[in-house]
Protein backbone atom coordinates (compact mmCIF):
# COMPACT_ATOMS: atom_id res chain seq x y z
CA UNK A 1 0.00 0.00 0.00
CA UNK A 2 2.66 2.74 0.51
CA UNK A 3 4.28 1.85 -2.58
CA UNK A 4 1.66 2.58 -4.21
CA UNK A 5 1.05 5.89 -2.37
CA UNK A 6 4.04 7.24 -4.02
CA UNK A 7 2.02 7.34 -7.35
CA UNK A 8 -1.21 8.82 -5.51
CA UNK A 9 -0.14 12.15 -6.28
CA UNK A 10 0.62 11.61 -9.72
CA UNK A 11 -2.44 10.17 -10.40
CA UNK A 12 -3.98 13.34 -8.50
CA UNK A 13 -2.38 15.73 -11.16
CA UNK A 14 -3.11 13.72 -13.63
CA UNK A 15 -6.57 13.67 -13.51
CA UNK A 16 -6.67 17.61 -12.55
CA UNK A 17 -5.18 18.11 -15.76
CA UNK A 18 -7.30 16.07 -17.78
CA UNK A 19 -10.52 18.06 -16.13
CA UNK A 20 -9.02 21.18 -17.04
CA UNK A 21 -8.62 20.31 -20.37
CA UNK A 22 -12.51 20.19 -21.22
CA UNK A 23 -12.57 23.72 -23.13
CA UNK A 24 -16.15 24.65 -22.24
CA UNK A 25 -15.47 27.95 -24.17
CA UNK A 26 -16.02 25.83 -26.97
CA UNK A 27 -18.10 22.91 -25.34
CA UNK A 28 -20.56 25.64 -24.31
CA UNK A 29 -20.56 27.10 -27.94
CA UNK A 30 -21.15 24.52 -29.62
CA UNK A 31 -24.23 23.30 -27.16
CA UNK A 32 -25.98 26.38 -27.40
CA UNK A 33 -25.20 26.60 -31.40
CA UNK A 34 -22.71 29.33 -31.48
CA UNK A 35 -19.75 30.15 -33.19
CA UNK A 36 -16.16 28.59 -32.30
CA UNK A 37 -14.71 31.13 -29.77
CA UNK A 38 -11.51 29.91 -32.05
CA UNK A 39 -12.64 31.64 -35.07
CA UNK A 40 -13.23 35.00 -34.08
CA UNK A 41 -12.17 38.17 -31.98
CA UNK A 42 -9.38 37.49 -30.12
CA UNK A 43 -9.39 33.54 -31.33
CA UNK A 44 -9.35 32.87 -27.50
CA UNK A 45 -11.21 29.87 -26.07
CA UNK A 46 -11.96 31.71 -22.79
CA UNK A 47 -15.33 33.37 -21.42
CA UNK A 48 -14.29 37.27 -22.54
CA UNK A 49 -14.44 36.08 -26.14
CA UNK A 50 -17.55 34.00 -26.10
CA UNK A 51 -19.18 37.41 -24.48
CA UNK A 52 -17.82 38.61 -27.65
CA UNK A 53 -20.43 36.84 -29.52
CA UNK A 54 -23.38 38.87 -27.79
CA UNK A 55 -24.55 35.47 -26.00
CA UNK A 56 -23.90 36.45 -22.25
CA UNK A 57 -25.51 33.68 -21.17
CA UNK A 58 -23.16 31.39 -23.31
CA UNK A 59 -20.07 33.33 -21.36
CA UNK A 60 -21.07 33.34 -18.12
CA UNK A 61 -21.81 29.22 -18.16
CA UNK A 62 -18.76 29.45 -19.71
CA UNK A 63 -16.96 31.68 -16.98
CA UNK A 64 -18.72 29.50 -13.93
CA UNK A 65 -17.71 25.96 -15.35
CA UNK A 66 -14.11 27.17 -16.10
CA UNK A 67 -13.96 28.50 -12.38
CA UNK A 68 -15.28 25.03 -11.38
CA UNK A 69 -12.51 22.99 -13.09
CA UNK A 70 -10.27 25.08 -11.57
CA UNK A 71 -12.03 24.49 -7.81
CA UNK A 72 -13.47 20.86 -8.07
CA UNK A 73 -9.55 19.01 -8.56
CA UNK A 74 -8.47 21.07 -5.64
CA UNK A 75 -10.94 20.64 -3.28
CA UNK A 76 -11.15 16.37 -4.08
CA UNK A 77 -7.93 16.62 -2.60
CA UNK A 78 -9.03 18.74 0.38
CA UNK A 79 -12.01 16.48 1.18
CA UNK A 80 -10.92 12.88 0.21
CA UNK A 81 -6.62 12.95 -0.06
CA UNK A 82 -5.66 13.14 3.16
CA UNK A 83 -5.98 9.07 4.21
CA UNK A 84 -4.28 8.60 0.59
CA UNK A 85 -1.24 10.65 2.10
CA UNK A 86 -2.31 13.49 -0.17
CA UNK A 87 -1.56 17.00 1.61
CA UNK A 88 -1.18 20.53 0.85
CA UNK A 89 1.72 20.00 -1.67
CA UNK A 90 -0.35 17.67 -3.57
CA UNK A 91 -3.26 19.97 -3.86
CA UNK A 92 -1.46 22.76 -5.12
CA UNK A 93 -0.10 20.44 -7.88
CA UNK A 94 -3.20 19.24 -8.91
CA UNK A 95 -4.57 23.43 -8.91
CA UNK A 96 -1.60 24.00 -10.98
CA UNK A 97 -1.63 20.62 -13.21
CA UNK A 98 -5.91 21.53 -13.48
CA UNK A 99 -4.65 25.34 -14.67
CA UNK A 100 -2.24 23.74 -17.54
CA UNK A 101 -4.80 22.01 -18.98
CA UNK A 102 -6.81 24.96 -19.58
CA UNK A 103 -3.55 26.31 -21.60
CA UNK A 104 -2.89 23.55 -22.75
CA UNK A 105 -5.85 20.92 -23.36
CA UNK A 106 -4.99 17.72 -25.07
CA UNK A 107 -8.43 16.95 -25.88
CA UNK A 108 -8.57 20.08 -28.23
CA UNK A 109 -4.90 20.00 -29.60
CA UNK A 110 -3.57 21.26 -26.78
CA UNK A 111 -4.64 25.27 -27.99
CA UNK A 112 -6.11 26.76 -25.09
CA UNK A 113 -7.54 29.62 -23.14
CA UNK A 114 -5.64 31.95 -21.14
CA UNK A 115 -6.41 30.60 -18.00
CA UNK A 116 -8.07 33.53 -15.88
CA UNK A 117 -10.83 31.99 -14.90
CA UNK A 118 -9.53 28.68 -14.28
CA UNK A 119 -6.82 30.28 -12.06
CA UNK A 120 -9.27 31.96 -9.80
CA UNK A 121 -11.21 28.87 -9.37
CA UNK A 122 -7.82 27.38 -8.15
CA UNK A 123 -6.94 30.39 -5.62
CA UNK A 124 -10.75 29.70 -4.12
CA UNK A 125 -10.37 26.00 -3.46
CA UNK A 126 -6.69 27.17 -1.83
CA UNK A 127 -8.61 29.53 -0.13
CA UNK A 128 -11.46 31.28 -0.47
CA UNK A 129 -9.98 34.59 1.30
CA UNK A 130 -7.17 34.13 -1.72
CA UNK A 131 -9.41 33.72 -4.24
CA UNK A 132 -12.36 36.37 -3.13
CA UNK A 133 -9.31 38.98 -2.97
CA UNK A 134 -7.77 38.17 -6.54
CA UNK A 135 -11.14 38.01 -7.87
CA UNK A 136 -12.30 41.40 -6.24
CA UNK A 137 -8.86 42.96 -7.76
CA UNK A 138 -9.89 41.77 -11.43
CA UNK A 139 -13.21 43.21 -10.83
CA UNK A 140 -11.84 46.81 -9.80
CA UNK A 141 -9.36 46.77 -12.60
CA UNK A 142 -12.15 45.63 -15.10
CA UNK A 143 -15.07 48.31 -13.76
CA UNK A 144 -12.74 50.94 -13.50
CA UNK A 145 -10.13 50.39 -16.95
CA UNK A 146 -13.23 48.07 -19.44
CA UNK A 147 -9.90 45.75 -20.15
CA UNK A 148 -10.13 42.22 -19.60
CA UNK A 149 -6.76 41.58 -19.96
CA UNK A 150 -5.57 44.57 -17.59
CA UNK A 151 -7.69 43.59 -15.05
CA UNK A 152 -5.99 39.51 -15.25
CA UNK A 153 -2.32 40.76 -15.76
CA UNK A 154 -3.15 43.04 -12.26
CA UNK A 155 -4.66 40.11 -10.41
CA UNK A 156 -2.02 37.85 -11.25
CA UNK A 157 0.92 40.29 -9.87
CA UNK A 158 -0.73 40.76 -6.25
CA UNK A 159 -1.58 36.98 -6.37
CA UNK A 160 1.47 35.93 -4.53
CA UNK A 161 1.34 38.80 -2.72
CA UNK A 162 -1.92 38.38 -1.26
CA UNK A 163 -0.99 34.73 -0.38
CA UNK A 164 2.67 35.85 1.00
CA UNK A 165 1.09 38.79 3.08
CA UNK A 166 -2.15 37.62 3.71
CA UNK A 167 -4.21 37.08 7.53
CA UNK A 168 -2.55 33.71 8.70
CA UNK A 169 -5.54 33.60 10.69
CA UNK A 170 -7.21 32.61 6.70
CA UNK A 171 -4.12 30.42 5.33
CA UNK A 172 -0.77 29.28 6.46
CA UNK A 173 2.59 29.94 4.28
CA UNK A 174 3.37 26.44 2.32
CA UNK A 175 6.26 26.67 -0.25
CA UNK A 176 4.57 24.22 -2.38
CA UNK A 177 1.54 26.61 -2.60
CA UNK A 178 3.51 29.64 -2.85
CA UNK A 179 5.20 27.99 -5.95
CA UNK A 180 2.27 26.60 -7.85
CA UNK A 181 0.73 30.37 -7.38
CA UNK A 182 3.62 31.95 -8.49
CA UNK A 183 3.76 29.67 -11.55
CA UNK A 184 0.43 30.25 -12.94
CA UNK A 185 0.64 33.57 -12.28
CA UNK A 186 4.12 34.13 -14.56
CA UNK A 187 2.17 31.79 -17.24
CA UNK A 188 -0.87 34.00 -17.33
CA UNK A 189 1.49 36.90 -18.36
CA UNK A 190 2.95 34.62 -20.71
CA UNK A 191 -0.13 33.96 -21.94
CA UNK A 192 -1.15 37.79 -21.93
CA UNK A 193 1.71 38.85 -23.88
CA UNK A 194 0.19 39.81 -27.26
CA UNK A 195 -2.16 41.78 -25.19
CA UNK A 196 0.43 43.60 -23.40
CA UNK A 197 1.46 44.81 -26.59
CA UNK A 198 -2.29 46.15 -27.54
CA UNK A 199 -2.26 47.84 -23.69
CA UNK A 200 0.58 49.50 -24.68
CA UNK A 201 -0.56 50.14 -28.86
CA UNK A 202 -3.56 51.69 -27.53
CA UNK A 203 -5.45 48.45 -29.83
CA UNK A 204 -7.04 46.47 -27.24
CA UNK A 205 -10.62 45.81 -26.86
CA UNK A 206 -12.61 46.90 -24.39
CA UNK A 207 -14.92 44.18 -22.19
CA UNK A 208 -18.24 43.82 -23.70
CA UNK A 209 -17.53 44.96 -27.13
CA UNK A 210 -18.94 42.39 -29.67
CA UNK A 211 -16.93 41.04 -32.03
CA UNK A 212 -17.61 42.07 -36.22
CA UNK A 213 -17.48 38.56 -37.35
Amino acid sequence: MESMQAFFPVLAALAGYLIGSLSFAVIVSRVMGLNDPRTFGSKNPGATNVLRSGNKAAAVVTLLLDVAKGWLPVMLVKWYGKPYGLEDGTMAMVGLAAFVGHLYPVFFKFVGGKGVATALGVLLGISWILGLATGATWLIMAYFFRYSSLAALTAAVFAPVYYIFGDGTAWYMNKGVLLSVSIMSLLLLYRHAENIGRLVKGTESRLGKKSKS
